[in-house]
């Protein structure tokens, strides 16, 4: 069995000139950074539906990046969740989210519930990005970074752990056949 780890990164946005595309930009070279995982993007607003299933099959864990629309997560996000099933069983989740004053954590919140409900397990750990628009400068670069790297930093340990261990787990008895 291969050591590299798949993680699926997602964007949960797909309106015209969307922030979404400038933080998954930070989070893809966060990852990269780290070394623990070969990253696909995911997006939903450029990939159809046959691609975005392929894509999700394979990977290990999934990294949402949500913004918050009227104290929840988008539409786009919703359909391209509830158009897929056991892609997601027995893998982890991940979110950084973004927005105004609650930087995304009410549509991370009902993100757990969905997902939860899909038999996917939920990392703990999240980045959030509060008034998004003011912590980016214009090149798409984070103007104090620090405590975002420390958080993400803390996050993907706990989705690399969590991938290690369900990509065994499914390994050993797939999960379709647990009853």
């Amino acid at each position: 069995m291969s050591h590299t780890l798949r993680v699926g990164v997602i964007y949960g946005s797909t309106r015209p000139g969307r922030f979404c595309d400038t933080v998954v930009r930070w989070v893809a070279g966060q990852i990269r950074a780290g070394g623990k995982f070969e990253v696909d993007l995911i997006d939903p607003a450029t990939e159809g539906a046959a691609a975005v299933k392929e894509q999700l099959g394979r990977a290990d864990a999934f990294l949402v990046v949500t913004p918050e629309y009227n104290h929840g997560y988008t539409a786009p996000l919703k359909a391209l969740i509830d158009a897929n099933g056991v892609e997601w069983h027995a893998k982890p989740v991940a979110f950084v989210s973004y927005g105004g004053v609650s930087g995304g954590l009410r549509a991370v919140e009902q993100l757990r519930l969905v997902f939860a409900e899909l038999h996917a397990m939920t990392v703990r750990d999240s980045v959030s990005f509060a008034g998004v628009w003011e912590q980016f400068d214009a090149e798409g670069a984070l103007k104090s970074p620090e405590r975002a790297q420390r958080s993400m930093g803390t996050m993907l340990k706990r989705l690399h752990w969590w991938a290690v261990a369900l990509r065994n787990a499914r390994a050993a008895e797939p999960y379709t056949q647990v009853a």
